[in-house]
């Protein structure tokens, strides 16, 4: 929610993921880093030291040296000082196990002297899968099939390797992980086909998991339920220990075919799609914005080399990408993911200001949210026309509310009624709500995914004065589609319940925003 940019200026129009649009020709260009960086091991024990040798052709005593957990600000600096050439020790003590980013920069600027390394920190844990179940990629009897389990295991250790203990006969699993084959015509049915696979590495150590595969007929749809997400992942998970294994496991559990991303850093689509197997395309990170990054992660083949892009004024508004749910029958599937700003917010205008409805719908205009929701709109209708052929989803973080939930029924705040304007617009362009199609009541299902670890207010937003009050909860994360598909469930998830800020760092959901799963019949 709480984005760090300023709103978009009008008129903007549509650019490639690599574009800079939005980004004034005038502004200064950071130089290349041509410096270089290396670490001592690519993976350390949690209270190892870990060594960074440096190079630099701009020597400073005030240059630094950092570690980054997963793309969030830095947990550990040290000074790298005048020499161009030296090395620097950081401890990793206290740290939690995952994946960290080892940069150089410059003294007062933090431009980058050297091209960031990554390395892990570990912990004395013993091998195991991320989860003892993992759904796959649905299969078709008698067409080729391929998925991956490889990148889900944790602890590996060296000279990991895959086998298949148990499972129907046309699956076969690779060393490297891979499962192949081509079902025949009488492994097709309801259920799905479970392989049963075992990981071991050079030490003797092995841990077991079953992937599941769902097998269609032959010439049947390969995708007949679509089980699509949004998801705002809070600066990419940093503000939680050991995030990105807990959206993995999140995206495994619930089964999820594709990810509409906000607020990802430059990496999580990435890293995502290379644990699972998947398939991503994000936004550029501009100037290391961490919360400017959209992405689409998917189960399925990306039809498009690059997404396109909406640009703001400082990264992207929304981006937008092409899925081939089935190539044999030709089911493409467009999906656009957005971030719309966040202040004001109208919530807190309603429940702390008590604005009326016209000063609300007037603070919309202000904030800048009506001007970006009419620029998406405007960039899809090429695909909004089409929809009947090729189905569209928008999923996104609009911080705001819907009008289907400020009604005379449920009286939020006071109010009878609000046209919110990030909502009536989509309506107004065919776009339906997928979870108000499934939960038609928001009295008894109100949805609220703002916040599920914010339950008193933390101030800001001109409102101090109101801290320590209830947190209006609230629903501003959206499905919304148009075309050839039937919303079945739609679910607002935050599972384990997660303690309040500040105390969220362990928590087992990685968000402050409860993500949003709806089930659609693909027709």
């Amino acid at each position: 929610m709480r984005r760090s940019v300023i709103a978009l200026g009008a008129g903007v129009a549509l650019a490639l993921a690599t574009s800079l649009a939005g980004v004034s020709a005038e502004a200064e260009v950071e130089p290349e880093p041509d410096g270089t960086l290396t670490v001592s091991s690519s993976r350390v024990e949690v209270g190892e030291p870990i060594t960074l040798t440096y190079f630099t052709y701009h020597p400073d005593p005030e240059n630094w040296v950092a570690l980054e957990s997963d793309g969030g600000p830095d947990v550990r600096r040290a000074l790298a000082p005048s020499a161009k050439v030296g090395t620097a020790t950081l401890s990793t003590e206290g740290l939690a196990p995952g994946t960290y980013s080892a940069s150089f920069r410059a003294k007062e600027n933090s431009v980058l002297l050297a091209e960031p390394v990554k390395f892990r920190v570990t912990a004395d844990e013993p091998l195991r899968f991320l989860t003892s179940s993992i759904p796959l990629r649905n299969a078709r009897a008698l067409a080729p099939y391929r998925a991956t389990v490889g990148g889900l295991v944790r602890h590996a250790g060296d000279d990991l390797a895959f086998r298949k203990v148990s499972g129907p006969r046309w699956v076969r699993v690779g060393k490297d992980g891979s499962l192949f084959g081509t079902p025949h015509q009488d492994d097709a049915g309801p259920s799905p086909q479970k392989v049963t696979i075992e990981a071991r590495n050079a030490d003797g150590e092995t841990s077991t998991a079953t992937a599941e595969v769902h097998v269609g007929k032959p010439g049947a749809q390969l995708v007949p339920h679509l089980r699509m997400m949004t998801w705002n992942m809070a600066y990419g998970g940093s503000e939680v220990n050991g995030a990105r294994d807990k959206q993995l496991a999140l995206l495994l559990d619930h089964d999820v075919d594709v990810v509409g991303i906000q607020e990802g850093d430059a990496d999580t689509a990435k890293e995502l799609a290379e644990a699972l197997g998947w398939y991503y395309q994000q936004t550029e990170d501009v100037d290391g914005d961490e919360d400017s990054v959209l992405g689409v992660l998917s189960r399925y083949p990306i039809l498009s080399q690059r997404p396109v892009e909406v640009p703001s004024e400082v990264g992207a508004l929304a981006m937008r990408t092409m899925i081939s749910l089935d190539e044999h029958h030709k089911q493409d599937l467009v999906v656009w993911s957005t971030h719309l700003f966040y202040e004001p917010y109208g919530p807190y205008d309603a429940c702390f200001g008590r604005l009326t409805e016209k000063e609300l719908i007037a603070r919309e205009d202000a904030s800048g949210r009506t001007a970006e929701i009419k620029t998406v709109l405007a960039a899809m209708q090429p695909d909004l026309q089409h929809a009947s052929r090729t189905p569209v989803l928008l999923t996104g973080d609009f911080n705001a509310p819907s009008h289907l939930d400020w009604t005379a029924r449920t009286k939020r705040c006071g109010s009878t009624s609000v046209a919110w304007p990030t909502s009536i617009l989509p309506a107004k362009a065919g776009l339906k709500d997928s979870f108000r199609m499934a939960n038609p009541d928001p009295v008894s299902e109100p949805g609220n995914t703002w916040s599920p670890i914010y339950p008193t207010f933390t101030g800001g937003y001109g409102y101090d004065d109101h801290v320590g009050e209830p947190e209006p909860q609230d629903r501003i994360d959206f499905v919304y589609f148009k075309g050839g598909l039937s919303a079945l469930t739609s679910d607002a998830l935050a599972p384990g319940n997660p303690e309040p800020a500040p105390q969220h760092r362990d928590n087992l959901y990685p968000s402050d925003h409860a993500a949003v799963l709806s089930v659609f019949r693909v027709r």
